[in-house]
């Protein structure tokens, strides 16, 4: 322990804390001892002596307290100082940690990914064939000249990235004309070279029939009596079309080679000769024009329904025409007469045993005892009275009518729409499925002349519904086609669908309302044969382009067009659809589907039931 010693003081000694000591010594170990003697020849005051020892005292004890202040001040600064720079340092390498633990993991799932995916694609190919189009894989990926876009395809399945572009408020670079400015002369020029193809040109036909033949070709008086009337969207930018039209602006190719020049056109009388390669199957009538150009004959602005004025009706009652709930006179025994055209070979012990779900019940009836429905009539335009003042508008564009006589008093009629483009939905702000070429379908099936079900076609499905339960004008059911899609729904509004949220939808509402009936081209068709008849109603009518393998749009677009994507193995544009032929006209059932399958025939519309209609009801009572 350092200290000072000298000669023993007068006062004893007299202490004082050592600033160099080390922090952890007390101050009160260390000591300072100053000897202080007097000169003999000179004496000191007694009191001047305590006084300055005081003095002193006092000083060296204020000295030694600051000193030791100022060192654990600096102490505490030094500490706190290093104790942040090492919190600082911790966070910076536990960021780093976790930037890295990040970066593994991504390139970890990445790299399993594409291992993963590629092995299973090796051994089993046709697991990730989900689609027509993706029978071409590998050629539609080559197509590419993009190295990083074909392995960016190949393994990440995000595919013409660089093509990509944002949905637009209207579709296609030509500016929306919102009406037809040309003169009906320009008209009539334009339409000339292929308004003729639906008309033979040999003569008249029905001479050559007999008394056999004429009631082949015959449709029944009550067919027309309930001829659907269809509301297109009042937005629409895809119209109704004429397929004569269509193939007049359309050139066949195999797959994306033409078959045939531009300038030789087929007609309806020998589209059925394309059937020659590869029975037609990869025959598409592509498009001369390209489509996002929207020119004037894809978009059918021409034949948008022009209502009729001279025969103005006075405003329907209030109530549509629908009917929710047990249909009257609907028995399981009635309905197995017409449910399934195969159900007439069933014993009577059959007959008792069939569940009520296989003639296509489904059990909805039991919301009416529902306490939560509420006890009134669900009325159109929001319980508004019903103002129609036209019956529907003839469209330039004719539908086409097949009826089919399948025995047992089951008569049913399909009517075809076509259109030349249909327009794709949209999934955040992405547009998918667009293609050229558009068929839709409404099946309305008789059984004794009085109609008993509907069904609509939507996308690649549909749905039924009893007469009953359907909108009707008068007792003409009415059926609202989709925005862009065409799709076929009994009511307007929002129809989400495949997607959960409404991510994926159709939207429909009152639109034009188009009379397929003033305008359409009608056959009778016998499925056991494959026979088409043009029947006495349209006598004229060619057939030929009825047996057409093809398809009537433009094959999916390679991946190396700009017009081309595809993300979570959904394409932008997709193969043109095949023709009525090949819409199960000889369904046992009312739906589309396999007749297997279940089909339910409901009797309401939109997501739940209304309240039954009572008997001789008054509407404002």
């Amino acid at each position: 322990m350092p200290s000072y010693s000298g000669s023993p003081s007068l006062f004893g000694p007299v202490t004082s804390h050592d600033p160099h000591l080390p922090p952890h010594i007390p101050p009160d170990q260390s000591s300072l001892t100053i000897q202080v003697s007097s000169s003999p020849d000179r004496a000191i005051p007694i009191e001047n002596f305590i006084s300055w020892t005081t003095t002193t005292a006092t000083a060296v004890s204020s000295l030694s307290t600051s000193h030791r202040n100022e060192v654990d001040s600096s102490l505490f600064d030094s500490s706190n100082s290093q104790s942040s720079n090492v919190g600082d340092l911790s966070l910076a390498v536990e960021q780093m940690i976790g930037k890295a633990k990040a970066t593994i993991v991504i390139l970890t799932s990445l790299i399993a990914y594409v291992s993963i995916n590629s092995l299973i694609r090796a051994l089993n190919p046709s697991a990730f064939i989900w689609y027509e189009e993706d029978r071409d894989e590998q050629r539609w990926i080559a197509s590419s000249r993009s190295w990083i876009d074909r392995k960016a395809c190949r393994w990440l399945s995000l595919c013409g990235t660089a093509h990509f572009r944002t949905v637009r408020p209207r579709f296609g670079q030509r500016k929306f004309l919102a009406e037809f400015n040309s003169s009906a002369e320009e008209l009539e020029e334009e339409s000339a070279p292929w308004r003729s193809f639906w008309f033979r040109k040999h003569d008249h036909p029905a001479a050559q029939w007999d008394d056999t033949e004429q009631s082949l070709r015959e449709i029944p008086d009550y067919v027309f009596e309930y001829a659907p009337l269809v509301h297109l969207f009042s937005n629409e930018q895809f119209w109704p079309c004429d397929i004569a039209e269509h193939l007049y602006h359309t050139t066949p190719m195999l797959n994306y080679t033409p078959a045939q020049s531009q300038q030789n056109h087929r007609t309806l009388e020998d589209l059925d000769e394309l059937n020659q390669w590869q029975d037609g199957r990869y025959v598409f009538l592509t498009s001369n024009d390209d489509v996002e150009g929207r020119p004037a004959w894809l978009e059918g602005a021409k034949n948008i329904p022009d209502p009729s004025n001279e025969d103005q009706e006075e405003s329907w009652s209030d109530w549509d025409g629908r009917v929710d709930g047990p249909v009257p006179g609907d028995t399981p025994e009635g309905r197995l007469k017409w449910y399934d055209t195969d159900h007439h070979a069933l014993t009577d012990d059959e007959t008792a045993a069939l569940p009520l779900e296989k003639l296509g019940y489904s059990g909805a009836d039991e919301l009416l005892q529902d306490e939560t429905v509420r006890d009134e009539l669900r009325r159109r335009f929001g319980g508004e009275p019903i103002e129609i003042r036209e019956t529907g508008g003839r469209s330039d564009a004719p539908a086409v009518l097949l009826v089919i006589d399948k025995g047992d008093g089951i008569v049913d009629a399909f009517w075809f729409f076509f259109y030349s483009f249909n327009l794709g939905n949209v999934v955040l702000n992405v547009r998918f499925g667009n293609h050229v070429g558009d068929w839709e379908h409404c099946l309305v099936r008789f059984h004794h002349g009085r109609p008993k079900a509907l069904f609509f076609s939507a996308h690649s499905a549909g749905e039924a519904y009893s007469y009953e339960a359907v909108e009707k004008i008068g007792q003409r059911p009415v059926i609202y086609s989709a925005l862009g899609t065409h799709a076929m729904y009994a009511t307007p509004g929002v129809h989400p669908y495949i997607l959960p949220g409404g991510l994926l939808h159709d939207q429909t509402d009152r639109g034009p309302l188009w009379d397929p009936l003033l305008n359409s081209h009608m056959y009778t068709y016998d499925p056991t044969n494959d026979t088409l008849r043009a029947s006495t109603a349209s006598p004229l009518a060619p057939t030929e382009w009825f047996y057409f393998n093809g398809h009537w749009g433009d094959k999916f677009y390679p991946l190396g067009d700009r017009r081309q994507y595809r993300f979570a193995g959904q394409y932008h544009y997709v193969n043109g659809p095949l023709g009525p032929r090949f819409k199960h006209l000889n369904r046992r059932k009312v739906c589309q589907g396999s007749d297997d399958d279940p089909c339910v025939i409901k009797n309401y519309v939109g997501e739940k039931m209304r309240p039954q209609r009572l008997p001789n009801a008054v509407p404002d009572e």
